[in-house]
C-alpha cells in the first residue's frame, strides 16, 4: 500500500521560514560573540598586570569621585599596571585619563547602546562590544585586581559577579577594592545584617573587599596582595592564558 505524502499547508511552509531565519539569526550572534572573545585575547594577552576600575558613567568631571578614579588609575598606570575600563564617560573616563597620562596602557571596553555610552578620548587600545556578556568575561579574564567606584546597577552588576566568581572558587583570588565608603557603607551594613545572620554568604566573604578611600593607599593594598601571596599562600596563580578564570 502506497503511503500518502504529507504535503506541508502554507502555514507550515510560513513557520518553517521563520523557523530556519531564527536559527540563522542565532547562529550568526554565536559567531559575533566568538568574534569578541578572539579580538579581545589578540588584543589584550601582553597586556599584563592589569587592573580593573569599575564606577558610573554618569558622574561628571566635578565629581570628587572622577578626580579619585583619576588619580587612583594615574598611580597605577605609573606602578606599571595597564588600567582597563568601560571606555564612556563618567569614571570610566576618568579611569583612562588617569592611566593614559601614566606609564602603563589605558584600555577601553566599549559597549554598544541606544544611550549613554560613548567612548572617551583616553584610550590607548580601544575595543567595541556589542554584547555585554563577552565584555564582562574580557574584564574578569584579563584583571589582576578590580578598583570599584560608585556607581548604579552595571557597576553593581560587575562587583557581584566578581565576588561570586571567587567565592564559588571559579576565579583566582584577586583584591577588591571599594573607593568611597560613605557611599559603599549602607550595602556592606546590609550584607552583615541580612545576609550573614540568614547563612546566605559566609561571614569571611567580607574579606573579600576592602574599602579603601586614599590613591597611594589603594595602590599599596593591590602590591602587598601579591607580596603577601608570593610569601606562600596555598591559592597559586594560574597559566598567562587564564589569568583570573579556573577551569
Amino acid at each position: 500500500m502506497t503511503k500518502r505524502k504529507v504535503i506541508p499547508s502554507l502555514r507550515s511552509l510560513a513557520d518553517q521560514e521563520r523557523a530556519t531565519a531564527k536559527k540563522a539569526r542565532a547562529s550568526w550572534q554565536m559567531f559575533t560573540i566568538m568574534a569578541e572573545f578572539i579580538e579581545a585575547t589578540e588584543y589584550l594577552s601582553e597586556i599584563r598586570p592589569a587592573v580593573s576600575i569599575y564606577g558610573s558613567a554618569r558622574l561628571k568631571p566635578n565629581s570628587p569621585y572622577y578626580k579619585l578614579a583619576t588619580q587612583i588609575a594615574r598611580k597605577l598606570s605609573d606602578a606599571g599596571f595597564a588600567v582597563i575600563s568601560g571606555g564612556g564617560p563618567g569614571i570610566m573616563e576618568a579611569a583612562n585619563k588617569g592611566a593614559h597620562a601614566g606609564k602603563a596602557p589605558s584600555v577601553g571596553l566599549n559597549i554598544e547602546l541606544p544611550h549613554e555610552q560613548s567612548g572617551n578620548q583616553w584610550q590607548d587600545i580601544s575595543l567595541r562590544f556589542r554584547h555585554f556578556f563577552t565584555r564582562k568575561v574580557t574584564f574578569v579574564k584579563n584583571s589582576d585586581a578590580v578598583i570599584v567606584m560608585p556607581g548604579g546597577f552595571g557597576t553593581l552588576d560587575e562587583l557581584a559577579e566578581v565576588l561570586t566568581l571567587i567565592q564559588t572558587k571559579k576565579s583566582r583570588h584577586v583584591p577588591i577594592i571599594l573607593v568611597g565608603a560613605e557611599f559603599w557603607e549602607g550595602l556592606l551594613a546590609w550584607f552583615k545584617s541580612s545576609l550573614i545572620p540568614m547563612g546566605l554568604i559566609n561571614p569571611t566573604d567580607i574579606d573579600l573587599m576592602q574599602v579603601i578611600d586614599n590613591p597611594d593607599q589603594v595602590l599599596e593594598a593591590v602590591l602587598k596582595f601579591y607580596e603577601d601571596r608570593e610569601e606562600g599562600e596555598a591559592h597559586p596563580v594560574k597559566s598567562d592564558e587564564d589569568r583570573m578564570f579556573y577551569l
